[in-house]
């Protein structure tokens, strides 16, 4: 998932460690975050594989801090990663892919949306017959309450969804009317 975050990042302009974990944590840090003991090891290895590379500094005498850029490689292992899909179960992957899907076509957007609807309305489902359960069962105020919670989270994740669904069938930008 990291390398997916940094490639994408990349992709807008090259970027220092430093300024590249502080874009992470920025645009994506509501739902993740990255330490530079994991930054430095995946921007070497997608060094190493050729996904990055460093930019020469413009004072050679300097101790300057090392830029990078993604190659042409790492533009189609980026897309690759994007693309490269779970069954959409894994909310923090999803997340993620939904920050660069501007980088995908229509079609593979709408896939993406549509499984991960398919996802979300499965979890609905469950979780109301949890709650109902509960319910029956006498179980305690607080445990009800946690359980609504997640009903009325997920009910509202999939409302979110549907907006999106619809924006994109339409070709209008996606907006978000569910504060």
């Amino acid at each position: 998932m990291l390398e997916l975050a940094v490639l994408g990042l990349l992709l807008e302009r090259p970027l220092h460690g430093y300024e590249l974990r502080k874009q992470l944590s920025q645009r994506l840090g509501l739902f993740w975050s990255v330490s530079f003991g994991s930054l430095y090891p995946t921007l070497a290895r997608l060094e190493r594989r050729g996904d990055v590379e460093k930019l020469a500094p413009a004072d050679r005498g300097s101790r300057r801090k090392q830029a990078y850029q993604v190659t042409e490689q790492g533009r189609a292992r980026f897309l690759e990663l994007l693309e490269e899909g779970s069954r959409g179960t894994d909310d923090e992957r999803f997340r993620l892919r939904l920050a660069f899907f501007r980088h995908l076509g229509p079609e593979s957007r709408l896939r993406h949306l549509e499984r991960r609807r398919e996802v979300l309305a499965e979890r609905l489902d469950e979780r109301e017959r949890s709650l109902a359960h509960a319910e029956s069962t006498g179980t305690d105020a607080y445990t009800l309450s946690l359980l609504r919670h997640g009903v009325r989270t997920t009910a509202h994740d999939l409302a979110w969804l549907d907006d999106l669904l619809a924006a994109e069938r339409t070709g209008f930008t996606p907006t978000d009317p569910h504060p």
